[in-house]
């Protein structure tokens, strides 16, 4: 399949023609065994989502939390830590950790969805991120349909 140009993509997400392939399954080790699958999209999928992104970001960030460190821009672990310890020079002695495991794989479409509709009030980029949710997932040559979860973790700045 030949790739689109840049003006051919947009002209198809104007007119509301263009949809997402289907993302690739990756299965990634994980040290404690098992492994963690991940949804790699094409390239004008990502370029896609990364506009969607800088976006709904913008949006989304006034929101989070002071506290919240995971995925966030100009913030990290090492920042994370710090704030940690200048709590407990504080006085303050409980820490919490959490990771959601399968999060992402679990993430109901319409109630997702339903929370975004809250803040963003235009439809077109409400189907575009539907679209993604609702986009296949690729393993083996065969494409399954997805009801529920994301296709990545980075698709949505809803980390």
């Amino acid at each position: 399949m030949r790739p689109l140009s840049l003006f051919a993509i947009k002209a198809k997400l104007l007119a509301g023609k263009y949809i997402p392939q289907a993302v690739r399954r990756v299965d990634i080790p994980k040290p404690q065994g098992g492994v963690k699958k991940l949804g790699i999209p094409t390239l004008t999928d990502r370029l896609i989502q990364q506009a969607l992104h800088q976006v709904l970001q913008a949006i989304f960030e006034l929101e989070f939390s002071a506290s919240s460190y995971g995925f966030r821009p100009g913030r990290n672990a090492h920042q994370a830590v710090k704030a940690a310890q200048q709590y407990v020079a504080e006085g303050r002695r409980v820490v919490v950790d959490m990771d959601l495991e399968k999060f992402f794989d679990r993430v109901n479409h319409d109630l997702l969805m339903g929370k975004l509709a809250r803040k963003i009030d235009d439809g077109w980029v409400l189907q575009r991120i539907r679209r993604y949710l609702e986009a296949g997932m690729m393993a083996g040559g065969v494409t399954s349909p997805r009801t529920e979860g994301t296709p990545g973790p980075r698709l949505l700045p809803l980390r």
